[in-house]
């Protein structure tokens, strides 16, 4: 079974999840469950810090899309933090990398896409 860790902790902006280990069919599950514990206020930013994500397959995927449903619904914003780049590389080719904010950092403000001048991998 791959492991999965999640830490939560508040910054001004709004509630951190850093995501380390593999985010897979075994684990994504994992992860649905610490969001639907999140309780998120209109205006407020969820992000999503996968600087210690080692690897993601469609229901990581998946995981990141039902985050983001979940901050629509509370009319909240939602970033994804220092994403690696094996999974950059997997949100261009689905084209999530036009849905997401990204963040260089999970405690920057939101960035342009990928590939800009604030792009995930530092470029």
């Amino acid at each position: 079974m791959s492991s999965l860790t999640i830490t939560i902790r508040e910054v001004s902006a709004g509630p951190v999840l850093a995501i380390a280990g593999d985010l897979d069919f075994d684990t994504a599950a994992q992860l649905r469950d610490e969001l639907a514990r999140i309780v998120l206020v209109p205006g407020r930013r969820l992000v999503l810090d996968l600087a210690g994500l080692t690897f993601c397959d469609s229901s990581g995927i998946a995981a990141f899309i039902a985050a983001r449903n979940h901050a629509h619904a509370a009319r909240a914003d939602i970033a994804l933090a220092t994403v690696p780049d094996h999974t950059l590389r997997i949100l261009r080719v689905v084209g999530l990398d036009q849905v997401f904010a990204f963040q260089r950092d999970a405690s920057a403000d939101p960035a342009t896409p990928p590939g800009g001048p604030c792009a995930a991998t530092g470029a």
